[in-house]
């Protein structure tokens, strides 16, 4: 089962420092994949949610395989995929196909065998599911 951590939260959320680079780090450290946010501004990519935030650095592009980039602008897309990146854009929904082949499935709606639970309230739902995304990422370990 694929462990995906909500813009780098492990325990809880936390708004104060999610999609910040060194608390993605953290949870990637600590052996989970992460979903971050991403915007394209003023030619370069950017990790924040309601904003750009955090400019992506190499530090961080190095471990594109375990992070999974929401984009948040349309413009983010063509970047994305020209780095080969794993990337998803969805709004409301209910289900979004990401580049590397997985459901990306909005809270509550039904999944299949090879969607990411985003937001799961209990177990029971996920049983037949290839991932997780949580802000509580560890109670699923």
């Amino acid at each position: 089962m694929i462990l995906i951590s909500h813009r780098g939260n492990i325990s809880k959320k936390n708004k104060q420092f999610e999609n910040n680079p060194e608390y993605i780090l953290n949870a990637l450290r600590l052996g989970y994949e992460v979903e971050v946010d991403i915007w394209k501004f003023k030619d370069r990519l950017y990790l924040g949610h309601d904003e750009p935030q955090f400019l992506l650095t190499n530090k961080l592009s190095k471990y594109s395989n375990k992070l999974w980039f929401h984009a948040k602008n349309i413009d983010a897309l063509p970047i994305l995929k020209k780095r080969k990146f794993v990337y998803f854009w969805h709004q409301t929904d209910d289900v979004v196909l990401t580049s590397n082949g997985y459901w990306w499935t909005f809270p509550g709606k039904k999944l299949l065998k090879n969607s990411i639970c985003v937001m799961p309230k209990n177990n029971k739902k996920i049983i037949d599911c290839a991932g997780i995304c949580s802000d509580e990422i560890e109670k699923f370990k």
